[in-house]
């Protein structure tokens, strides 16, 4: 188990879309990043599953 003291918290976490061609990729302040995908909406929920994910172990 980890130490919560040293865990990411979800503040520490801002999420951003970027686009490269015909591809968006949803990217974290922490250095996270997701898969390549050819929808936004799809890179937006890769970014929403991230902050609720560290939410759930921070």
């Amino acid at each position: 188990m980890s130490d919560p003291s040293t865990a990411p918290h979800r503040a520490d976490h801002t999420t951003s879309t970027s686009e490269r061609g015909s591809f968006c990729t949803a990217r974290c302040s922490c250095g996270w990043y997701g898969p390549a995908r050819r929808a936004r909406s799809l890179a937006r929920a890769d970014a929403d599953a991230h902050l609720h994910d560290t939410s759930a172990t921070g």
